[in-house]
């Protein structure tokens, strides 16, 4: 119902003696007016509720609700390296049929072996990260089988790493082996887990087959693992004399400290 009575502000100043606020306030907002603005509301769904402005023009008056509708919002169930659903799927199998070789293998056949090739890498990469340095071997043999791979000496270390630090040195001798088959030399910090590995595994001759083997090396040589050999050879002065004598050759501005001998028996 429209009101009839519209004033403008010069008469609405000569009526200051309302006494009904009703129609003190038909006054000052006419029902026409009011009228107008609410046309120009969009009509809102039970779904819609003006919570969120939109960026998007004004057509909408920036009303409309980004409500979620049920529908996954994405892979919120993966890492921080984006491990993909079919590697993740891999991964789970492999870990759980680890002690069973015949349904390895065919776990392998049947689901490892069609994954695509930064899925292969992935699980290779997840496994070393997860200890499961077994499985990351034979993962590693599946890659080597595949026509796109190529001899990589950053696979080749972080898996001899992973196998040093879990002290499977056996293992660790025949990635080595396999390594140097292909021509690839590892960084000095691979020489130096090796090396701590072999020292802490009781076996000082393997350590300096490592070592010699580093001297071979193209890369200008680090003081790291000649530092590890020096303190790991302690209680066998005549190995730890060969190093420090090429220590001091090489870093001839670099102090070694000797401890004294009677504490190794030396004398």
């Amino acid at each position: 119902m429209a009101i009839r009575v519209v004033l403008s502000r010069v008469k609405i100043a000569s009526f200051p003696s309302c006494s009904s606020p009703f129609r003190l306030a038909q006054i000052i907002f006419p029902a026409s007016a009011l009228q107008r603005q609410i046309c120009l509301l969009p009509r809102l769904s039970l779904i819609d509720s003006p919570v969120a402005l939109s960026a998007e023009g004004t057509g909408d008056l920036g009303l409309r609700r980004h409500y979620h509708d049920g529908r996954p919002r994405g892979p919120l169930w993966r890492g921080k390296k984006m491990i993909g659903k079919e590697a993740l799927f891999a991964i789970l199998g492999l870990k759980r049929f680890k002690d069973d070789d015949e349904k390895l293998e065919k776990f392998i056949k049947t689901h490892v072996l069609r994954l695509l090739k930064m899925d292969k890498i992935a699980v290779l990469t997840e496994l070393e990260r997860q200890g499961e340095v077994d499985l990351a071997v034979k993962m590693f043999h599946v890659i080597r089988k595949e026509d796109w791979y190529k001899p990589d000496v950053y696979m080749y270390k972080d898996l001899i790493v992973s196998l040093a630090k879990c002290k499977k040195m056996e293992a660790t001798m025949e990635m080595w082996e396999s390594m140097r088959k292909e021509k690839l030399f590892p960084d000095f910090r691979t020489y130096a887990e090796v090396i701590r590995g072999f020292l802490r595994y009781g076996s000082p001759a393997d350590a300096m087959n490592i070592y010699e083997d580093m001297k071979k090396s193209p890369d200008p040589p680090e003081e790291l693992p000649f530092r590890i050999l020096l303190k790991g050879l302690l209680p066998h002065p005549l190995l730890r004399n060969r190093v420090k004598q090429d220590f001091e050759e090489l870093f001839p501005e670099k102090n070694i400290y000797d401890p004294p001998e009677e504490i190794f028996g030396m004398k």
